[in-house]
């Protein structure tokens, strides 16, 4: 899996307030994935890494939700919240079963963890074209085609220019590489059994990300809500996001601060 540990990642932290660490998806470092979130920092501390291969952090030999979910457990460090977005929600979701007694609330927008939604024709599809675009990104696919395709297929809202900027090319040539995020098995049932408040946002645009975030948060036993507007890219809806996450962040801290007087 590699020796990286989470003191390598490039991880910026800002503001003041409890812990919120945010996890990025694919393509886009936490730059462009959090650019929204950042009024959040006059309240809360912001824990921003970039994913191995993004920005300064060192690469894995490939970017593999299995191998980066312990950096992202570790930096959980004493207790902290943790959010993550589309590759990044898979990540969260590995990294908050590897140490639940860290994780003071959970938030995930749009996983691709497909196969919790697998029978729905729409998904099993998904996955389908899923494979071929990854096997022809393997041959003589383009970066530029490839993460067009890429985002086409996840309903993005980010547009992909004909000439890639050097940053979006080094994107999409990770994503090239990445293991599929619909390989993934969440750990569901320690993610159940675990008491802290699980929340899983899609963004009412998609019948099969609908679907996914479904079943994995009845699989998790957590909240659900939509934030729409911005397709696949939930956290850049900005203040809707914002404003769903921070009610949330401040009922699980009221919930923490109470089990901690109870004891």
């Amino acid at each position: 899996m590699g020796d990286l540990r989470a003191a390598d990642l490039d991880v910026e932290r800002v503001g003041a307030g409890p812990p919120v660490v945010l996890v990025h998806g694919s393509v886009v470092g936490r730059e462009r994935t959090w650019s929204e979130q950042r009024p959040l920092a006059a309240r809360w501390t912001l824990i921003l890494p970039n994913r191995p291969g993004f920005g300064a952090s060192p690469p894995l030999a490939r970017g593999d939700f299995e191998a980066e979910a312990p950096l992202i457990a570790e930096l959980l460090g004493d207790g902290a919240h943790l959010v993550g977005h589309s590759y990044g929600a898979v990540i969260a979701l590995c990294a908050a079963g590897l140490r639940p007694g860290a994780v003071r609330s959970l938030t995930v927008s749009e996983p691709g963890a497909l196969r919790l939604a697998a029978g729905d024709p729409r998904v099993d599809a998904t996955i389908a074209n899923g494979e071929r675009l990854y096997a022809a990104g393997r041959g003589t696919l383009s970066p530029r085609d490839f993460v067009a395709l890429f985002r086409a297929g996840a309903r993005s809202a980010r547009a992909t220019p004909d000439e890639l900027p050097d940053w979006l090319e080094r994107g999409a040539r990770h994503a090239m590489t990445e293991r599929p995020a619909w390989e993934v098995e969440p750990p569901s049932a320690a993610l159940a059994a675990a008491p802290f408040p699980k929340l899983v946002l899609s963004g009412d645009h998609s019948p099969v990300f609908e679907a996914v975030c479904d079943a994995l948060a009845q699989a998790i036993g957590a909240e659900r809500a939509s934030v729409p507007g911005r397709g696949h890219s939930v956290p850049s809806t900005g203040e809707r996001y914002n404003a769903l996450l921070e009610r949330f962040l401040r009922r699980a801290e009221r919930c923490a601060r109470a089990a901690g007087g109870a004891r």
